[in-house]
């Protein structure tokens, strides 16, 4: 088969057909007339022309000729790029460095801040708040459908159901979330089944209608991976947590609610009961609640009307202390709710220190542009002799650019997914991402911008040098070095400075941060952290509905585990200190009018169930009393545990502790009531960062069914921990099988170290910290290369002025200290700005620290010493080659 050339080729061959073709007639008549051959041939090349000229001036009509002449810059620049592959390479490195990350941040700002939810008008869904405790009963909202005018409908779902629901697939059991909803709640997020139907609803109170109160709907994800996305799905029964529902719709792929969930979800219905009638705080079911607002109606009408509603719904409860509890309301939209403000703030901080980090990056390939524009002055001078107009070399300087930036960036995305790659534990712990991230449309187009812009900063600068240069000037130099004026030079060494100075600024940002973590790591947590493995059960309660799981799960499980090889001590808890399974809270009843009796009333503890062998596994020192142990049965006198803090806040003073022993505090259920016998030591519970709370421990052995909170303390989770002398992937294996035998469904429980809990527990702190880390370092690297690349240079341009010094007498330490002092007066520069830059900046991170002044002054003095001494050994090897020259080899290559 013929190849067939491209279109602009094949005119380019007819256009030269042409030509000859003219020639040839011409040349032929001329011939007839008498002339010879030779005559006819120069008569007509003269009359015709410069036939180079005739095709250049034809091609330049053609469309396309833009379009070839692009074509054959590229071309040169690829073959320009080929002969300096140090150059190219560094350049390519440096960008995709700076462009790798704030595409990393970007995604997960993106996945984190700017997320489109999955329903209809988001920024019309907002989230009604009560009281502290976040959620109301539903009298409460009823109020506020009945007579908020602002908002169109109020849906309601059950959040304590967020904890993990077991479904029964037939193959095996698999761990979800199964919110119960309202009947408009679908209606009211705007989003409709893609299979079935959606719940039936109770128009009167918005609850599912008790046609569907045994049924259920189910999520894409676990359509597709429970049931291999049947769609002969619905109507069947399926079994969660034991109870029979039927299958009734399929939700949208993408679709969730509540957000941020880290298990498939499916949605149960929500179906009024008789405890619903009554505002009893602790005894009527309170609903986390979510609304969506009448078009055109505001954020802060809503606020105010429901603030109006809620002072009649106030004075709708009999208990002082509950009326107090509800007297505040607030609304907020829903996205804003997903993310706290410390998060938003971290994610701020970190995406404007890798934009720093780019803009550092571009900064240095700008510099290495400017040094590789002017050793080619010579070459853009003859190309503009040549018949290349000024704008056509610019626009070869600004697509080598862009080339640069391109491959850059295709690497720096790369590096991007490495990244997200390795702190994928910190994301799911600190920012709730829980699935794998990967470039979509916003991030590549903001890869686009990042490549764009990077092109425009590095290539602008120097096309429009070259533009501007004198034609004639470039060519009348004796060496292709001499060129280099005082204000490039001055250009030059801005470059560097500015990068000094925001170099300067990210490592002070790191220093404050490491400087936090170390003194994080160094504060007293209150108990041992070290060679504890901790498993965190999902219970499935539902298989001892009539048992005591104390006694026939807990107890014989602890008992196993304490058997294995490698294991010193083992132990259950509701929640492990710094865990994040199940915070439960504990608070007094008010018994009178006195002032200690509403300070106490007030009063909020962290509540925790706990085995007799826990203080062997944390070691929680004793202030007085003592610790629950093996006598402490359900036979014997009910007691509990407080911690200093609780002793504090009871007294409201710093009583001696001795004071507290034997108080009754609390009754297990009709029949015990407990007392206080011993007081443990502070210990953190939330974070080494947040103080001590109040609290109040029950021993786990004294739990029966009869006891309040034993469906909610024992019956939704429960953390074991054991304490080994053997490695965590060593004991592993064992630990599995023995809760495999203990029950099935508890092999599946997640295993992790009481050493990666603290650190979780960190926080923001910890991931901006290793990530400042990461730019702080890059940053440094680029400084120093910065600095040596420019002095380098600037000795390679100025070789015959060292050999007259050296000939003329000068020393070659004279000749040093000529190069250092030039780099020391750049440092200094540059030093100073980015102390003021670090001085404003810093305080951004205030709430970040711990411990640590936000412009720390030891650690502003020791970043400032590093990068002086980066910066003087980086100028050391110009200065040392520049006192090593031969002058009479310096003034003989001239």
């Amino acid at each position: 088969m013929k190849f067939r050339k491209p279109g602009f080729e094949r005119r380019k061959e007819e256009l030269q057909e042409e030509i000859q073709a003219h020639l040839q007639m011409d040349v032929a008549a001329r011939m007839e007339r008498g002339a010879t051959r030779e005559e006819a041939e120069a008569a007509s090349r003269r009359e015709f022309g410069n036939a180079a000229l005739v095709r250049d001036v034809t091609h330049g009509v053609w469309r396309w000729n833009q379009i070839e002449r692009l074509l054959s810059d590229l071309r040169y620049i690829l073959r320009v790029l080929r002969r300096s592959p140090a150059f190219s390479l560094a350049v390519i490195l440096t960008l995709a460095v700076g462009i790798g990350a704030a595409c990393a941040m970007f995604t997960v700002v993106d996945r984190v801040l700017l997320r489109h939810l999955p329903y209809e008008n988001p920024q019309q869904l907002i989230q009604i708040r009560e009281s502290t405790w976040n959620a109301a009963p539903w009298l409460d909202i009823q109020q506020w459908q009945d007579r908020a005018r602002a908002v169109r409908s109020v849906a309601y779902y059950d959040y304590m159901s967020k904890t993990t629901t077991f479904l029964d697939t037939g193959a095996g059991t698999a761990h979800v979330r199964a919110p119960a909803v309202s009947g408009n709640l679908f209606p009211t997020l705007g989003v409709h089944p893609a299979l079935g139907r959606e719940f039936r609803e109770d128009k009167k109170t918005g609850a599912v209608d008790l046609q569907d109160a045994h049924s259920v709907m189910l999520s894409d994800a676990v359509w597709h991976a429970a049931f291999g996305g049947d769609a002969a799905i619905l109507g069947k029964t399926i079994r969660l947590s034991g109870e029979s529902l039927t299958v009734i719709g399929v939700m949208p792929r993408g679709f969730a609610f509540p957000m941020n969930v880290d298990l498939p979800l499916v949605w149960r219905p929500l179906v009024l009961g008789s405890a619903d009638q009554t505002r009893v705080h602790n005894q009527s079911p309170n609903y986390e609640v979510i609304a969506r607002l009448q078009p055109g109606a505001t954020l802060s009408q809503a606020n105010a009307e429901l603030k109006a509603i809620q002072i009649d719904v106030a004075k709708s409860y009999t208990n002082e202390d509950d009326r107090e509890g509800v007297k505040s309301i607030s609304a907020e939209r829903y996205g804003d709710t997903l993310v706290d403000a410390q998060v938003k703030k971290a994610l701020g901080a970190l995406m404007a220190a890798s934009a720093l980090l780019w803009l550092i990056a571009c900064v240095n390939v700008t510099s290495l542009m400017l040094v590789r524009a002017t050793s080619r002055q010579r070459e853009m001078a003859v190309r503009g002799a040549l018949g290349a107009s000024r704008v056509q070399i610019m626009q070869q300087l600004l697509i080598e650019g862009l080339l640069l930036s391109g491959c850059g960036s295709l690497l720096g995305l790369g590096l991007a997914a490495a990244m997200l790659k390795i702190f994928e534990h910190a994301l799911v712990t600190q920012f709730k991402i829980f699935e794998h991230l990967t470039p979509n449309l916003p991030v590549l187009a903001v890869l686009l911008v990042f490549t764009i812009a990077s092109a425009a900063l590095i290539a602008i600068w120097p096309a429009i040098g070259a533009g501007r240069r004198p034609i004639e000037q470039a060519l009348r130099q004796g060496a292709p070095q001499q060129g280099t004026g005082r204000v490039q030079q001055r250009m030059r060494q801005s470059l560097v400075m500015a990068e000094i100075a925001m170099s300067l600024t990210l490592l002070v940002g790191c220093g404050l941060l490491l400087k936090t973590i170390y003194a994080l790591q160094h504060v007293p947590l209150g108990f041992h952290s070290e060679h504890i493995v901790v498993a965190d059960m999902a219970v499935p309660s539902y298989r001892f509905a009539g048992q005591n799981m104390t006694t026939d799960l807990y107890l014989p499980l602890i008992d196993k585990v304490k058997h294995l090889p490698g294991v010193e001590a083992a132990s259950l808890m509701s929640q492990v200190p710094m865990g994040n399974s199940l915070r439960m809270a504990f608070s007094l009843g008010r018994v009178g009018n006195s002032t200690d009796d509403i300070r106490r009333s007030n009063m909020r503890a962290e509540f925790r169930v706990v085995g007799p062998e826990m203080q062997q596994v944390f070691g929680f020192p004793m202030v007085r009393g003592r610790f629950f142990n093996e006598q402490d049965t359900t036979a014997s006198q009910a007691v509990v545990l407080v911690n200093r803090a609780f002793v504090r806040d009871y007294f409201g003073d710093e009583r001696d502790p001795q004071n507290i022993l034997g108080v009754h505090l609390l009754s297990l259920d009709s029949k015990r009531q407990t007392v206080i016998v011993g007081v443990i030591a502070d210990e953190h519970q939330v974070s080494a960062a947040a103080p001590p709370r109040p609290e109040v421990e029950v021993c786990l052995a004294q739990v029966t069914p009869e006891t309040g909170f034993y469906k909610g303390a024992e019956g939704v989770a429960m953390d074991l921990a054991v304490r080994t002398d053997l490695k965590p992937e060593a004991i592993l294996p064992a630990l599995r099988e023995a809760m495999r035998q203990a029950n099935p469904d508890l092999a599946d429980s997640k295993f992790t170290t009481m050493d990666q809990i603290v650190e979780d527990s960190y926080g923001s702190q910890r991931l901006a910290a290793e990530l400042l880390e990461i730019f702080a370092g890059s940053a440094l690297l680029l400084c120093v290369a910065g600095i040596y690349g420019l002095l380098a240079y600037l000795v390679s341009q100025r070789t015959r002025e060292m050999g007259v010094r050296i000939a003329l007498g000068a020393q070659r330490w004279n000749v040093m200290s000529l190069i250092l002092r030039q780099a020391t007066w750049m440092l200094a520069s540059g030093l100073a700005l980015g102390l003021a830059l670090a001085w404003i900046t810093s305080r951004g991170l205030r709430s970040f620290l711990y411990d640590v002044k936000p412009n720390d002054p030891w650690t502003m003095a020791a970043v400032t010493i590093l990068l002086l001494a980066s910066g003087l050994a980086a100028a050391y090897w110009p200065a040392r080659k520049a006192s090593r020259v031969d002058p009479m080899e310096a003034l003989r290559a001239e």
